[in-house]
């Protein structure tokens, strides 16, 4: 359940700050696991959802965030796109449930990504429907910020590869 999810989260983060001295290395454990639970987590997407192939790349942006993170943490995130290409996208949370229970990131903790388990969990998911993205994040709230910010940028479908080669 959600609930479990955000309570054994901080635990989790906080092992891995035990465990890695320098927050980079926390970030890129965390954007590991998630990357890790995304690559199996679309198959249960694609199953309980019963969505169709998206046809574009706002398509995909608004699924995530209509569906998935509606699905999976119970926020719908709004969805803007920042670049005349159509390629780059941010989801904007009001309310990340993943921080629920953490009021702030300690001083020494400054270059924290608390969240980064989301960014893994986006990009393995894309990957296995053959898109490539990076995802990072944008803003933070836990960092001072107004909102949360998830920014996608999709770098391109695995199919185009394919055509090169020819």
């Amino acid at each position: 359940s959600r609930e479990l999810f955000v309570l054994t989260y901080g635990a989790l983060v906080a092992q891995l700050c035990k465990d890695y001295e320098k927050d980079e290395d926390v970030n890129t454990c965390l954007d590991r696991m998630g990357y890790g639970i995304g690559i199996r987590l679309i198959d249960d997407f694609l199953a309980r959802s019963a969505v169709k192939k998206c046809r574009s790349y706002s398509e995909t942006a608004d699924m995530i965030a209509q569906v998935a993170f509606k699905m999976y943490l119970g926020v719908t995130p709004s969805v803007s796109c920042s670049s005349a290409a159509g390629n780059e996208f941010s989801l904007i949370l009001d309310k990340n449930p993943l921080v629920d229970f953490v009021e702030e990131l300690p001083a020494e903790r400054a270059s924290l990504c608390y969240c980064n388990l989301l960014c893994g969990v986006i990009r393995g998911a894309l990957e296995m429907v053959h898109l490539a993205a990076e995802v990072t994040f944008l803003q933070d709230r836990l960092k001072g910020d107004a909102v949360t910010e998830i920014g996608i940028t999709f770098l391109r479908k695995t199919e185009d590869r394919k055509h090169k080669r020819n």
